[in-house]
């Protein structure tokens, strides 16, 4: 149903400040009900970012392509994508959106069939995209639940995205390159304290590095290098919120002897000095 030139934007916006989890994490999520016209980018995402169509029409542009989204349907961004979206003048958008990321955010991309070039989602039916709607809104209507309620949610969200996709993956072979995968998660978390390489990494599974290098960034959607430095300066965010070492005990403590050097790399990652962060993020009472 179409709405008014006069019909005001109204909104709901959350950001997710918790960096503990690594399968998947959530940063911000919301609802919008769009001005005419509305229009967002050319931008390009850091994470994730998936918009699902309540009501109204509009486009996206990617890929040097235009996409007509309509209600019940939705769209993706991938990181690093330089998109613009836009609601259409006469029937804008109302819309809800979950930016994320992880291994399993990655993963389950594959199987639900969206990506960076097929960016659009279709629900195999009405009750199954219903589903979905319900489950982003139901994070965007919780945000003061506990982050482990939320990131619980955020999984079922993922699920339903597969099982409802009109262009689920079906019978992929994937037992042989999970275990591997597994295998160097399970390294990484145990030894990532310490100077590890890739090589060692490839070792433990079997592999050479550059097929090691391959079947890492199919599953986990980067590479083993960037996953680990992620790794790190995610356990290290951890220690600058929940205790009171010493910037350079944990620049240590996340295999950095050189406290410039993690300084470096922290803001890289997080946008901010250890030192800013914890000042903005530390849990009194640790």
């Amino acid at each position: 149903m179409s709405r008014s030139p006069d019909d005001v934007s109204k909104l709901k916006f959350h950001v997710f400040r918790d960096e503990r989890f690594v399968d998947l994490n959530l940063y911000q999520f919301g609802w919008e009900r769009t001005t005419p016209a509305h229009s967002y980018g050319p931008h390009a995402r850091n994470h994730y970012l998936f918009h699902y169509i309540i009501a109204g029409k509009g486009v996206l542009l990617a890929n040097e392509q235009e996409y007509s989204i309509t209600a019940g349907h939705g769209f993706l961004v991938v990181p690093g994508q330089i998109t613009t979206y836009r609601s259409d003048e006469s029937d804008p958008w109302e819309y809800t959106w979950l930016e994320f990321d992880g291994l399993r955010a990655h993963e389950s991309l594959n199987l639900a069939g969206i990506s960076g070039k097929e960016p659009v989602y279709t629900a195999r039916s009405k009750r199954d995209g219903q589903l979905l709607q319900d489950e982003m809104l139901y994070i965007v209507n919780h945000s003061e639940a506990s982050p482990t309620h939320l990131i619980a949610h955020g999984y079922l969200f993922l699920d339903q995205l597969v099982q409802s996709s009109a262009n689920r993956q079906e019978g992929r072979e994937r037992r042989l390159r999970d275990f591997y995968i597994k295998e160097a998660l399970v390294f990484i978390d145990r030894n990532y304290q310490r100077d590890i390489s890739i090589e060692e990494i490839a070792a433990v599974c079997g592999l050479n590095r550059s097929y090691f290098g391959k079947v890492f960034r199919d599953s986990v959607g980067e590479s083993p290098q960037a996953y680990l430095l992620h790794y790190r300066m995610a356990r290290a965010a951890q220690l600058l919120k929940e205790t009171r070492m010493s910037i350079g005990e944990i620049a240590a403590q996340v295999s950095y002897p050189n406290q410039l050097h993690f300084s470096r790399a922290f803001k890289n990652v997080h946008g901010v000095s250890p030192r800013e962060y914890r000042q903005t993020h530390f849990i009194q009472g640790k």
